[in-house]
């Protein structure tokens, strides 16, 4: 007798058929499940960023103000510890704000290569250093240029420092102790000039303002009125020259109006339109215009 019952080939058939055609509709249902998922994903991510970045979702009190470095911080990415050296002229938000970085933000992606490199280009940047310390701590060492004198250009003021470079950032109003100077070419060399006047402290120690003669000379203006008009070569050679005769006849003290020393040899001295009493009138200039 035969146990074994003869397959029907036909209904096996017909059975993985329809159980194939089932597996292939779900598939496909899963499948645009999947990509209208994604799309609307994408989709919502798009305009959560555009309303972020937009500012939209900034106002005061609004709970969606730090979201990214409240999400950051559940995975440990929030600036929780940043440490910020070197700032003498400026703030902490001078630095941070330029980043795009705050306390119990986020530092996911942050670069901090590219955030050096950012901080440098800032015009009152000497060098900066930043070491990110994972996955949530940030160092920043910031050199900052030193402001060195005010220049004058037109009707604007400007901040400068030792090689004439301006910085935006700094306030001249808050830098009213530093020496002014006008003229062109006055920024590229003033340094020079401070050099030269570091030799001569009684010169230095009265000057109030210095103003760039065809880029070629200076003419130094004191604290008391009193203008020197020095030459275009041996300029500190003249400078000595007035240090003298002050030390030895209080000459910058005598109520004169100013001094040329423009020719070679010679000092001329242009007294003011106030006659002169007592003592004064000892003085023997030689008045040339």
């Amino acid at each position: 007798m035969n146990i074994l019952a003869p397959l029907n080939w036909k209904r096996l058939l017909s059975r993985r058929g329809r159980r194939t055609g089932l597996t292939r509709i779900g598939n496909r249902r899963s499948a645009r499940f999947l990509a209208r998922a994604g799309a609307l994903s994408i989709l919502a991510l798009a305009v959560g960023f555009g309303l972020h970045d937009g500012g939209h979702l900034k106002y005061p009190g609004s709970p969606w103000e730090n979201a990214s470095g409240r999400i950051a911080s559940l995975f440990g990415f929030a600036a929780d510890g940043i440490k910020i050296a070197g700032l003498k002229y400026h703030d902490a938000e001078s630095v941070l704000t330029p980043l795009g970085v705050r306390p119990g933000g986020s530092l996911i992606g942050f670069d901090a290569a590219n955030a050096r490199h950012l901080l440098e280009n800032m015009d009152w940047v000497l060098s900066a250093k930043v070491m990110r310390l994972f996955p949530n701590q940030l160092e920043i060492v910031v050199v900052e240029r030193e402001p060195f004198a005010l220049w004058q250009r037109g009707g604007s003021h400007y901040v400068i420092d030792k090689t004439g470079s301006a910085m935006s950032s700094l306030d001249p109003a808050r830098m009213a102790g530093l020496p002014l100077v006008t003229g062109e070419g006055a920024q590229s060399a003033i340094s020079d000039l401070v050099n030269q006047l570091e030799a001569h402290p009684r010169l230095k120690s009265k000057m109030l303002a210095a103003a760039r003669v065809g880029q070629r000379r200076w003419t130094l203006h004191l604290d008391n009125g009193v203008s020197i008009a020095l030459p275009e070569k041996d300029a500190e050679r003249a400078m000595a020259r007035v240090e003298e005769l002050d030390r030895r006849y209080e000459l910058l003290s005598k109520g004169i109006k100013g001094i040329d020393l423009r020719i070679a040899g010679r000092v001329t001295v242009m007294v003011s339109e106030a006659p002169a009493t007592g003592s004064e009138s000892k003085l023997k200039v030689s008045q040339r215009q």
